[in-house]
């Protein structure tokens, strides 16, 4: 793991700390441990499961699409492809360094990353592009209702909307000029001679060249074949739903049912809407907060820092726990790492 890996990590575990020293703080903790003891344990495991599909359902959909692209590869490649960027993502700001470390070990697989990195770029598209519609459509008919619920906190919830559209339309603007991109490529190459890492090669100017033709290639059959598109969309929204659903699964664990599903799956919708783009690794603290202002009538007493506790602990730390794991095995185990270890014994 990198020094700036290290270092967002060495960050989060501070903002953890924090956070969890001003949960202490402001909760009788012992009725927090004892409201967590009493939850309905089968709804948790329900819920559990919901994380979890979250992260495999991301490496469906990559599946799908590489799969659309004539690449046959299997879905427990993808699947843990989809854990190792969850990751990496949970551990830096802004969740930038998880589509890095995946197309590294997509590279290390054999596939190409002209083919990938497009792939990949649909995905990050398709994921801010329906948190972006979804807090559209909350804003139009659901407000009021919004507005509420955030109190003074509501100009999180517009900012988490304006930074999901900019980024869907620096995305797309992205994808649809690969010609930038071959300027980029061979403008950063040419640094890289320059302060002499790299040596004048035509071939490999060439082959960034060839690259980008690739890329292009891949972004044209994409936006020749909307339907298919339309189909990874609504995967998307499957996906993010099932993370939505989480929360009413904790609701319901603790006895709870005055709210309906649909308003509880909206608020913490609106809540990751909000914080989804914020510059810190996991959205750790301002998530936590966030949640407390929404949630405070919904949670009664100490039920609102129990299920805080419970939503963030399977949401985020079991999930970022369970890819950490994923990462280590697939790393020291998986597809590459077995040819090094048959190459070593043929030396």
């Amino acid at each position: 793991m990198g020094r700036k890996y290290m270092g967002s990590l060495a960050l989060l575990l501070c903002l953890i700390g924090l956070t969890c020293f001003v949960i202490v703080q402001n909760n009788d903790m012992t009725a927090v441990f004892a409201a967590i003891s009493a939850a309905d344990t089968d709804w948790l495991l329900v819920g559990a499961a919901a994380a979890l599909f979250f992260v495999v359902a991301e490496g469906g959909i990559i599946w799908y699409l590489l799969r659309t692209l004539g690449l046959r590869i299997r879905m427990t490649h993808c699947a843990a492809w989809s854990f190792i960027g969850f990751f990496f993502s949970g551990i830096t700001p802004s969740a930038t360094g998880g589509q890095p470390v995946q197309l590294f070990y997509m590279k290390r697989e054999g596939l190409s990353l002209s083919e990938t990195t497009p792939v990949l770029m649909v995905v990050a598209v398709l994921y801010k592009f329906v948190l972006a519609v979804l807090g559209i459509l909350f804003l139009l008919f659901r407000g009021k209702t919004l507005a509420g619920y955030f109190g003074q906190h509501v100009w999180l919830f517009y900012l988490g909307i304006i930074l999901n559209i900019a980024v869907v339309m620096i995305l797309i603007w992205v994808m649809v000029t690969p010609q930038y991109a071959e300027r980029a490529a061979l403008y950063l190459e040419g640094c890289l001679v320059r302060v002499r890492i790299l040596r004048v090669s035509q071939e490999r100017e060439e082959k960034i060249r060839s690259a980008v033709k690739r890329y292009g290639e891949v972004v044209q059959f994409f936006r020749k074949n909307p339907k298919k598109i339309a189909v990874a969309t609504g995967m998307t929204l499957i996906q993010r739903s099932s993370l939505f659903l989480l929360t009413w699964c904790i609701y319901c664990s603790m006895g709870l049912y005055q709210e309906s599903i649909w308003t509880i799956m909206m608020l913490q919708a609106a809540v990751y809407i909000a914080v989804d783009m914020l510059p810190f690794p996991g959205a750790a603290g301002i998530s936590e907060l966030v949640y407390t202002v929404v949630f405070a009538s919904v949670f009664p007493g100490e039920l609102l820092a129990a299920s805080l506790c419970i939503s963030r602990g399977i949401s985020f730390y079991f999930v970022l726990l369970f890819s950490a794991a994923v990462w280590g095995i697939w790393h020291c185990y998986g597809p590459n790492a077995v040819r090094k270890k048959e190459k070593r014994e043929c030396i």
